[in-house]
Parts: C-alpha cells; sequence; structure tokens
C-alpha cells in the first residue's frame, strides 16, 4: 500500500512539477570572513543556523557516514572535526601551516591537505591525529584529489602549473603534468581513468589521461560580453551518470555546463559574484555554488540546466558539502 501511494505522489509531482525530496538535506557552507559554517537546509531552501569553528574556514569534507565534517580553519593552522549532530567540535587534526584544500581517502582513515606556504602535501593518520609523512611538492600547493581506486592522490600546485601525481602507498612523487596558468580543482572520473584539472588564470580546463599522466583534452571558455580575463575556472564538478561537467568560472559569475558526450561546452549558467565552489544534493538534481563576493549561494536544477534560487549565507562563502539526514 505504501508503495502504492508513493507512485502516486510520484506523479502527482511530476504533473504539477513539484520538487520531491525523499530526505532532509543539509548544506554546509563556510565563510572565511565570518568564521563560523551557514547551515542550509534544503527543504525550506533557508539557512536555519550557523556553527563557530576557527579562522578562516575554506576546504570541507565530510567523513563516510556524513556525521562528521571536517574542515580547513587556516588561519588556525588546523584542520577541526565537527560532530554534525551535535553541531560542536569534537577534535582537531594536525596540518602544517595554512591549511586550505583537503580531501579523504576512499578508505576513511586518512585525510590529506595542501600547504600553501610550505609547498608540502601533509598525509594524516585520522585514528592517532598523528601525520603519518609530509611530501614535497611544487609551489603554492591547493588542488587534491584521490582517485577512487585510491591508489593515486594528486596536488595542483598554483605557481608551479603542475599536476603532481603521488602513490598513496609509497608516497613517492612519481609523476608531474604540465598544465595552465595557477592550476585550482582536480577531480577523478569514477572509472579512475581520467583526470579534469582547473587552470584560474590559464583560463581553461583540461582533461588527463591517468594511465600517461598525459592531457588529452582542453577546454577554454568564452561568455559574451566578459572579459577573458575574468574567466577564471575553480570547482569543478561531474555527474555520476556521465552526462555533464558543471565549471564554477569565477569572477566571470557564470557555471559552465559541458556535455560529456560530446565533450562541448552546452551553456553558461549565470550565478552570484565571484562562484567559488560546487556540489551536488544525493540525487544530482540540484548543484549547489558558493559565491564569495556575493555572500551567497545558488541553487542549479540540474535536468533543466536553471538557476532556481539565491540563499544569503555569510561573508566570502568558499567551501560546500550536503549531508543527507537518515
Amino acid at each position: 500500500m505504501k508503495h502504492i501511494l508513493l507512485l502516486k505522489l510520484l506523479s502527482l509531482a511530476l504533473l504539477f512539477n513539484i520538487n520531491v525530496s525523499y530526505a532532509n538535506e543539509y548544506a554546509y557552507v563556510t565563510n572565511e570572513k565570518d568564521d563560523n559554517i551557514s547551515v542550509i537546509d534544503l527543504s525550506q531552501n533557508k539557512v536555519i543556523r550557523t556553527i563557530d569553528v576557527g579562522q578562516r574556514p575554506r576546504g570541507i569534507i565530510l567523513n563516510k557516514d556524513q556525521s562528521l565534517a571536517y574542515v580547513c580553519a587556516s588561519d588556525s593552522d588546523r584542520i577541526q572535526i565537527v560532530d554534525l549532530n551535535t553541531e560542536q567540535i569534537i577534535g582537531e587534526l594536525p596540518s602544517g601551516e595554512d591549511p586550505e584544500t583537503v580531501v579523504l581517502h576512499p578508505n576513511g582513515k586518512i585525510i590529506y591537505t595542501a600547504n600553501e606556504d610550505d609547498a608540502l602535501l601533509t598525509v594524516i593518520n585520522i585514528e592517532d591525529a598523528s601525520v603519518t609523512t609530509q611530501i614535497d611538492v611544487g609551489v603554492e600547493p591547493e588542488g587534491l584529489a584521490v582517485s577512487p581506486n585510491g591508489k593515486i592522490v594528486v596536488v595542483t600546485s598554483e605557481t608551479t602549473n603542475m599536476v603532481h601525481w603521488i602513490n598513496t602507498e609509497t608516497h613517492e612523487n612519481f609523476a608531474n603534468t604540465l598544465v595552465g596558468s595557477r592550476p585550482r580543482s582536480a577531480l577523478f572520473t569514477k572509472d579512475n581513468k581520467y583526470l579534469w584539472v582547473s587552470s584560474e588564470i590559464g583560463g581553461m580546463v583540461v582533461i588527463i589521461d591517468v594511465a600517461t599522466q598525459n592531457i588529452v583534452k582542453e577546454f577554454t571558455f568564452h561568455i559574451k560580453g566578459i572579459h577573458r580575463d575574468r574567466v577564471q575556472p575553480v570547482g569543478i564538478e561531474l555527474t555520476e551518470d556521465g552526462r555533464y561537467a558543471f565549471i564554477a568560472l569565477g569572477p566571470a559569475n557564470h557555471v559552465a555546463v559541458i556535455d560529456r558526450k560530446t565533450m562541448s561546452i552546452e551553456k553558461y549558467l549565470l550565478v552570484g559574484r565571484r562562484v567559488w565552489q560546487l556540489a551536488f544534493n544525493h540525487d544530482e538534481s540540484q548543484l549547489i555554488t558558493t559565491n564569495g563576493i556575493s555572500g551567497d549561494v545558488s541553487l542549479i536544477d540540474v535536468n533543466a540546466l536553471k538557476v532556481t534560487k539565491s540563499i544569503k549565507v555569510g561573508r566570502y562563502p568558499w567551501g560546500v558539502v550536503i549531508r543527507q539526514m537518515p
């Protein structure tokens, strides 16, 4: 009986274009200038509270069961652990100076962070809050990604203009790929075959073959009425079904939509000012953007490729993750 009722509700939702959610979802947005996290209830599309954290929070990720958030408190030189059920800071991880981004190994036991000022990649054991090792990389490392199979971690260095390829078992930097100026974000495809990398000042996104570490595709972006110097790609998100790539274009105030089947730019979506990072909700029906200068987030309907709402958050929103409540 419950299944029949659910089918009827879904049919009505489709008929009248009603947005149906199976569970409450919350977006957690780090605000650089306010030293806090805005909590957005996506069923209401509004900020319901804030969580105080360390100084200049930027990168944020969730643990595997989504009960904890790891937050880069950059100016506190710490990665803080936030219990999302109590919304309290329950611990800290050593990170070295000025951690900006952070990524979790698929085993859930290791965290990697980039130390921009020291040209290091720090490997952290979560269980005993210890630094396993630090690896020398290029100047001003920032973007991080771990392959889904857990074998490779990459870090982008903004000044060296390289992607550094590191074996997660031996911690050996086994290859380097030269990319465009000031590389920012990196993201592996779920099949481990390709790596997408954005270059902010270079104004491009490249796709790299993981097996050879060679660039196989390059995208540049041209938006009518916007000077090319303002087109600065940063955050990247890829849909699980292989259909779309979404690229945050910084002070161009747009998100580029790339059709991954045709490898062509399909559309540009106008969002808030200085769009920085991106995150999908759990069924990938919505994409959230953090817009640093305008102090808000934009909600994008992924199926319609349309911006549906803007939500005011704190000052200089940077990172975002979305948690699905049980």
